[in-house]
């Protein structure tokens, strides 16, 4: 039983005792002790005078001696300090409660069963025109570590990728590559598929802006050039074409994206990420001009006179919102709508969840209203994960330019960067191989990337730093890693010395170090509800972070292998244990592995 509920209940039979009442367990407020009284637990009073019929210290005095008296495996002493009683908590609770937290290997998870609601999160959104960039990264590590923190609240997860792969800025990179690539492909230039495009959307720009200088230079206004340029006009010929369909250019268009999506596997593979369902907006757009359709037979949108179709959401609060262009081809809402029914069709989806950048609040808002208009259950609850714009000391990236952070190139770095960082700290490890050492790197490496993106609250924007991502001090990956791997050294040796660890542990008398440690493993449950009801996987590092800033602090003053008292060496194994099972589970949820050494 919880800590919390067992004193509750202890609270109200006293209660019952002491002034003939029988009250719900509402009524009974406890809070953690604030840190300048003794004690852990703090009951607040108030609540209960109209019962007492007594002064609010009376009141704290005599349930303190009632749970003292009567309860002593629950409450060893305590202090009343007006309304409050702050109680500190028997050792034998705390024993107990170390015992459930270690038995308990997925501690503060709720399980998953086929009843459980069904949550859909839609994550990473590349265009096939270039390769992901650390705008994706983020994206891709929030997206996971979501997906992960929904499942542990208890939810089935359907973890989803809708692929821009048409429209003109696809069109652009396959014209380039007409026009300069002189048949290269991946395999001749030594490129994954989704540089190797990318770099064609580069020249596409490169190409395109020297065409429009010229024109002005003839004496063509900026916008005019801007449409006329031979370059854009091709690029948009080209369009039209792949929407009818023209066997060479959909033969192209499938070609070079089959390069792309090899690079975009290796990439995911790379971050640790994956998704269950990917769509495709070729697929889907069709679709949603067909939803269209429909909601303008039912009333729901109409047709202006050249044409175009348009969704009316002044009554909202909100404008008039473009659904069908004149010439009857889609925008971004319509392709939407139609990623939408399909998912719909495909799974009986509870709750859907989009995880796009914060200049797409509106985009979102329009979204959910015409989602429910059109009859989707889960439309007008839909949750836009909407996080902030990632930016590097040097400023913000452009693709067309070229001037991208490149996720490759990135976690390559960061891996490189590790390397660097911890060669010393490795090389003691005893008969460490090559192969070990790069493992240890990789995960170093990724794992200071993702906790420093997913440490900062997703609706911020954030600066990267790679250097100070990668410190083995403060509130870093690498800094807790190397406390987990500490931690298991620890355990190693105690096996290696022939200590055997019980399962039911002796009870002995418990530092203030030790209560508040298993304290705080015991809020772990409460922290990754608190992620899931707020999407906010950044609590999860921040709770990480702390605990283990804490068991260092409790290394730091305690003696774990060299303690004498059998008893207490017990109970502080078993805590080591306990912290390092929650903080392999904590980083688990971000996405994060932890080496065994380090």
């Amino acid at each position: 039983m919880d800590l919390h509920m067992t004193l509750a209940k202890a609270v109200l039979a006293g209660i019952e005792k002491l002034y003939g009442a029988s009250l719900p367990e509402k009524m009974v407020q406890l809070q953690e002790t604030r840190p300048e009284f003794e004690g852990q637990l703090t009951l607040v009073v108030f609540p209960l005078l109209k019962t007492s019929k007594k002064a609010p210290e009376a009141t704290a005095q005599e349930i303190g001696e009632y749970l003292v008296r009567e309860c002593p495996e629950v409450v060893s002493k305590f202090n009343a300090v007006k309304g409050f009683l702050n109680m500190t908590i028997a050792p034998a609770q705390w024993i107990k409660m170390l015992e459930g937290i270690r038995a308990d290997k997925k501690f503060g998870f709720v399980p998953v069963t086929d009843n459980s609601p069904l949550v859909m999160i839609e994550y990473s959104s590349p265009n096939t025109n270039k390769p992901l960039h650390l705008g994706h990264v983020r994206n891709n590590l929030l997206g996971w570590a979501l997906a992960n923190v929904m499942e542990a609240n208890g939810n089935r997860v359907v973890k989803t990728n809708i692929v821009n792969d048409r429209g003109i800025h696809i069109c652009k990179s396959m014209l380039a590559w007409l026009k300069y690539g002189n048949g290269e492909t991946p395999e001749t230039s030594g490129k994954k598929g989704d540089h190797l495009i990318g770099d064609y959307y580069v020249a596409f720009d490169k190409h395109y802006r020297e065409e429009v200088k010229s024109l002005m230079a003839e004496g063509m206004d900026e916008e005019k050039a801007k449409q006329e340029a031979p370059l854009i006009k091709e690029a948009h010929e080209m369009l039209v074409k792949w929407e009818q369909n023209d066997p060479e250019v959909r033969a192209l268009w499938q070609k070079m994206n089959s390069w792309v999506y090899a690079g975009f596997d290796e990439t995911y593979r790379a971050l640790g990420v994956g998704f269950d369902k990917i769509y495709y907006e070729s697929e889907t757009y069709l679709e949603g001009k067909e939803k269209v359709e429909e909601g303008l037979v039912k009333g729901l949108f109409y047709r202006r006179e050249d044409g175009s179709v348009w969704a009316d959401l002044k009554g909202e609060g909100l404008d008039e919102k473009l659904l069908l262009r004149s010439d009857g081809t889609s925008v971004y809402m319509t392709q939407d709508i139609g990623t939408a029914k399909l998912r719909f069709q495909d799974f009986p989806i509870d709750k859907m969840i989009y995880v796009v950048g914060n200049e797409q609040n509106y985009h979102f808002q329009v979204l959910s209203i015409l989602l429910d208009k059109l009859g989707f259950k889960w439309g007008k609850d839909l949750v836009h994960f909407s996080y902030g714009m990632v930016e590097l000391p040097n400023g913000k990236m452009k693709s067309r330019e070229g001037t991208v952070v490149d996720a490759d190139d990135l976690i390559a770095t960061m891996i490189a960067d590790a390397r660097c960082m911890s060669e010393d700290k490795i090389k003691k490890l005893e008969g460490i191989t090559d192969e070990e050492t790069a493992e240890i790197s990789r995960i170093v490496g990724l794992g200071a990337l993702k906790y420093f993106i997913l440490k900062v609250d997703a609706r911020k924007n954030m600066l990267f730093d790679p250097e100070e991502s990668i410190d083995f001090n403060g509130n870093t990956g690498p800094f807790i890693q190397y406390t987990y791997a500490r931690i298991r050294s620890i355990l190693r040796k105690a096996a290696e010395q022939g200590i055997e660890m019980a399962d039911t542990l002796p009870e002995t008398e418990l530092s203030d170090k030790e209560t508040s440690l298993i304290q705080h493993m015991n809020d772990f449950a409460a922290v990754i509800r608190l992620a899931g009801t707020d999407y906010n996987p950044s609590c999860i590092a921040t709770y990480c972070y702390e605990l283990v800033k804490e068991y260092n602090q409790f290394y730091h003053d305690f003696s774990v292998l060299r303690e004498e008292d059998r008893d207490k060496q017990q109970v502080r194994l078993a805590l080591s244990e306990a912290v390092s099972q929650i903080v392999r589970n904590g980083m688990g949820l971000l996405g994060i592995e932890v080496p065994e050494r380090m």
